[in-house]
């Protein structure tokens, strides 16, 4: 299997009144494209960061991101919001939807952005899939966090992303709407064969991966195989 997504050498400083703080250190991992994998880790052990210079969203200070065989570093602000558009689905915690824009509309932009034909029907299909068929014309504000969080997921898939970010995608959501949103997140990933890419506090949905690695202090302290991933080979 091809890797999709290969991390050398990562490092990310900030500067803090005169002071360096280093959330990330010496990263390296590879990710294969179809894999599941989660990141896991105390707070402020630098999971979001790891994630955002993963999916293009910030840069590294030291070391490389590759994803999909491109070099990020050297990409200009516009070629990697391109290579974004292309490539990468991303679901946040707190749903990050356009407030003025209807569920539906919300998961148009990303097509709209990459000139797609049929988007309308398209949108509408992936809402009817996560369960919304009754909801399309609903503004966030109108809509549950569970909902929401459904929709930002047909978002993240509408682009049929290679690859999929998940940012505590339960983080905001009860334990019986978690389940529901890990089942989905995890039935549309298995259909679209994409990567999957988690940061989790949840021990349970992190089982549920291929993989897991954890963080603490900005260093990778163990990268296990789980059980899961031995009876998915089996």
């Amino acid at each position: 299997m091809e890797t999709i997504l290969r991390i050398a050498r990562l490092g990310k400083n900030y500067q803090n009144a005169g002071r360096t703080l280093h959330v990330l250190e010496n990263i390296s991992f590879e990710v294969k494209a179809g894999e599941t994998m989660s990141i896991v880790g105390p707070s402020g052990s630098g999971k979001t960061t790891l994630l955002g210079l993963c999916a293009g969203l910030d840069r590294a200070s030291t070391g490389s991101v590759e994803l999909n065989q491109v070099r990020l570093n050297e990409l200009t602000e516009d070629q990697l919001a391109r290579v974004r558009n292309q490539y990468v689905g991303f679901i946040f915690q707190n749903f990050q939807l356009l407030p003025t824009l209807t569920a539906l509309e919300n998961v148009m932009v990303p097509l709209e952005l990459r000139g797609e034909k049929n988007i309308r029907e398209h949108s509408l299909n992936l809402l009817e899939k996560v369960g919304l068929a009754e909801r399309v014309h609903h503004y966030p504000s109108q809509l549950s966090g569970g909902e929401q969080q459904r929709v930002s997921i047909a978002r993240a898939f509408s682009n049929q992303p290679k690859i999929l970010f998940a940012d505590e995608p339960t983080g905001n959501l009860d334990a019986e709407t978690s389940e529901k949103i890990v089942n989905l997140l995890f039935e549309l990933n298995r259909e679209a064969g994409t990567t999957l890419v988690i940061v989790t506090h949840d021990l349970e949905l992190a089982a549920k991966t291929d993989r897991i690695i954890k963080l603490k202090g900005g260093h990778i302290i163990s990268d296990e195989r789980t059980h899961h991933h031995t009876e998915a080979i089996v």
